[in-house]
């Protein structure tokens, strides 16, 4: 099976391989950068439009480079409150050539008020970098989810957890679509 996701993030393309492994054989998978068209930090349903236009944005892509694969994935980070209450989450998105699409999400992960503002006027990312002043070590190991669960969840099991949501229309086939 060939994929492209777009990203070119080591630990988000692992993740999403790691899923798909789960239930196709021979997977082949290419990370592709390409644009959100959204805030830098995508705040509630900036989240999955992000993820909705990073899909659009590689299919784009494809098609200009003449590339043939099976699926298109993409996975956004964000903050939202739907809950009333503020968190980080992943949404993960799959769509194939004939424009079915499934998302799925990831666990979540509560931020503190304190921190809020701070998040949504320049990122995650940032306010992490700050906080645990180990940037090398978050990005090289397993993200800020690592640090904030001590080592108990990284980066790649948010993003392949979030990638097994999204696969349960396909794997259900017309049961679940």
């Amino acid at each position: 099976m060939k994929v492209l996701i777009a990203t070119k993030n080591q630990g988000k393309i692992e993740g999403a391989k790691r899923a798909l492994s789960k239930y196709f054989d021979s997977i082949e998978i290419q990370g592709i950068p390409v644009e959100s068209n959204v805030s830098e930090q995508p705040v509630n349903d900036e989240i999955y439009k992000g993820a909705k236009n990073r899909v659009k944005n590689l299919k784009d892509y494809a098609q200009k480079n003449n590339v043939q694969v099976d699926l298109y994935l993409s996975i956004e980070s964000g903050i939202q409150n739907a809950l009333g209450t503020w968190m980080i989450t992943n949404i993960a998105l799959i769509e194939d050539n004939h424009d079915f699409e499934s998302y799925g999400t990831s666990p979540s992960f509560p931020v503190p008020d304190r921190l809020v503002k701070d998040i949504i006027e320049s990122d995650l990312s940032q306010v992490m970098n700050k906080i645990f002043m180990k940037d090398d070590e978050r990005h090289n190991k397993g993200g800020g989810i690592q640090l904030l669960t001590h080592d108990v969840i990284s980066r790649w099991d948010l993003t392949e957890t979030a990638f097994i949501m999204a696969l349960t229309k396909y794997i259900n086939e017309d049961k679940w679509k």
